[in-house]
């Protein structure tokens, strides 16, 4: 059920915030699970976090920043509210970023002592993450910290159980709820800083604008470094009694879909990418019985709208648009008004303000204001770079239509002046989707003497040539400049972690590559 939001809610911590939600739902409601098909109830999170937080704070201090480590699982959520329970901040770390944004990471939130476990980093054979971490951290692996809970700490854990407001420590909700790091698509990735407030205040957003059941499944398969795996694969759920399914990867396409179907899910958070691959890969049942489908990071093609109504039936698919510094849904479409080629309604609680960019009209760069927008971003040094009267920039050029729908145009940095014009790349890469919508492409842009900037197309669609593009430009009515002429073709479009494509190394690619043609 949906319900109207009212910001004093939102000033909870976030412990308590778990410990309402099984009050309102009952102690024994299954609300977490993961691949080894363990579920477990309110109350079992509620214990295993004071059990498992006890020993955490025996070799931590309190307010210290702790390292997270760990893929989408029950471990990882349990990990989190087990340093809520005793006041550490989780700094959530992207092991998918490469070594040296993961130690820069680790040296921007002085973090100290990293949690990860022996069997993630055999799986993943991330051996060298944890020898460069250990240069500058203390590595602890979560089996060693459990094996280590004995009959005392259990003990703790029951009567802790029993009585959790007694037992955890007493976070405001203005204190740190968890730090994350930006996705770093188009440069050095920054630590943001979300407030316990921040983060309950954005569930309570979304449960808002959307009508959810306590009764649906979540799937969750992205990971918790992610702000969108953590807030809506995890808290969302959890905080309004959806059970939270999490999958330590989205990149297992095959294994994904019968499990979504075996798991009874009802809503599946992915991309783009993520879900286009569910949708060829599954069979006509496996995903069918499905609600609906929430993206996020990256722009949802109309391919995969009309793949997933033509295969699995009418199950809408909601794009969204969010940033890490709010926590990070600002808008998403609902199953009852999905508008395709927007992301959605405003949430409620939120204010925007649109300033003109120069050499674009019908739009303005978004700045947005509300109870969900970070606390700020991580300082060298160890402060804050906190938001200018409240108001967080986006970089990106948006249209907000009367009844507060909000359309993207592109980011700042994503448009290019050609001829004296300013085009979106965002646009020049929807005319490649439209003329090969099953593959996958990008757009940079580089110098160019004559005309000031040239667009480049980078695809894995190995016959691509410029002149259908440009007859399909013509056909719609856009301008020639927004097409781009020189094409490179590639096995793969570089991806990070989140799924969203990683623009850094696609520009070092395209030049490269124009080097060598030089």
């Amino acid at each position: 059920m949906s319900r109207t939001f009212d910001p004093q809610q939102a000033k909870i911590s976030l412990f308590d915030a778990l410990v309402d939600a099984r009050q309102t739902f009952g102690a024994k409601k299954p609300i977490l699970e993961d691949q080894e098909r363990n579920p477990l109830t309110y109350t079992d999170l509620i214990r295993a976090a004071f059990a498992l937080g006890r020993k955490i704070a025996s070799f931590t201090k309190p307010g210290e920043r702790v390292g997270v480590m760990l893929p989408a699982s029950s471990a990882s959520v349990v990990t989190f509210f087990a340093l809520h329970a005793f006041g550490r901040t989780p700094a959530m770390l992207n092991f998918t970023s490469g070594i040296r944004n993961l130690k820069g990471a680790c040296e921007l939130a002085g973090v100290k002592r990293v949690l990860t476990s022996h069997r993630f980093i055999e799986q993943g054979k991330l051996h060298d993450l944890v020898d460069a971490l250990e240069t500058m951290t203390k590595v602890t692996y979560l089996e060693d910290v459990r094996a280590s809970v004995g009959v005392t700490d259990k003990i703790f854990a029951a009567a802790a159980g029993a009585f959790p407001k007694r037992f955890r420590a007493a976070n405001k909700p203005a204190d740190a709820g968890v730090i994350l790091f930006t996705s770093g698509s188009f440069g050095a990735p920054k630590g943001v800083m979300l407030s316990q407030e921040n983060l309950v205040a954005n569930v309570q957003q979304i449960a808002a604008h959307i009508a959810l059941d306590p009764a649906w499944v979540m799937f969750n398969p992205l990971p918790t470094f992610h702000c969108f795996g953590l807030t809506a694969g995890v808290l969302l759920p959890i905080l309004t009694g959806m059970k939270a399914f999490q999958y330590p990867s989205p990149l297992h396409i095959k294994q994904i879909p019968p499990l979504i179907k075996d798991t009874k899910a009802s809503i599946l958070l992915a991309t783009d990418t993520f879900v286009n691959q569910y949708a060829r890969s599954a069979e006509r049942d496996e995903l069918s019985g499905l609600k609906f489908i929430v993206c996020g990071a990256e722009k949802v093609r109309e391919e995969t709208h009309n793949l997933i109504a033509e295969r699995f039936g009418d199950i809408p698919v909601l794009e969204g648009y969010g940033a890490t510094e709010a926590s990070p849904v600002i808008a998403v479409n609902t199953p009852l008004d999905n508008r395709r080629g927007t992301v959605g309604g405003l949430l409620p609680g939120m204010e925007t303000r649109l300033e003109p960019v120069e050499g674009i009209s019908g739009g303005g760069r978004l700045y947005v204001r509300g109870p969900n927008v970070m606390s700020g971003y991580l300082a060298t040094g160890g402060g804050l770079e906190t938001p200018v009267d409240g108001w967080h920039d986006t970089g990106d050029v948006v249209s907000i239509t009367e009844d507060l729908w909000i359309n993207i145009k592109g980011r700042v940095k994503r448009f290019a002046k050609v001829g004296g014009e300013m085009v979106s790349l965002t646009a020049a890469e929807d005319l490649a989707c439209a003329v090969w919508p099953d593959a996958r492409h990008a757009v940079v842009s580089l110098p160019d003497s004559k005309k000031g900037e040239r667009l480049i197309l980078v695809t894995d669609r190995q016959d691509a040539e410029a002149a259908p593009l440009i007859t399909h430009a013509q056909s719609i009515g856009a301008p020639e400049i927004a097409v781009p002429r020189r094409i490179i073709r590639v096995m793969e479009i570089p991806v990070l972690g989140t799924g969203k494509t990683d623009y850094v190394a696609l520009q070092r690619i395209v030049e490269a590559e124009m080097r060598r043609a030089a």
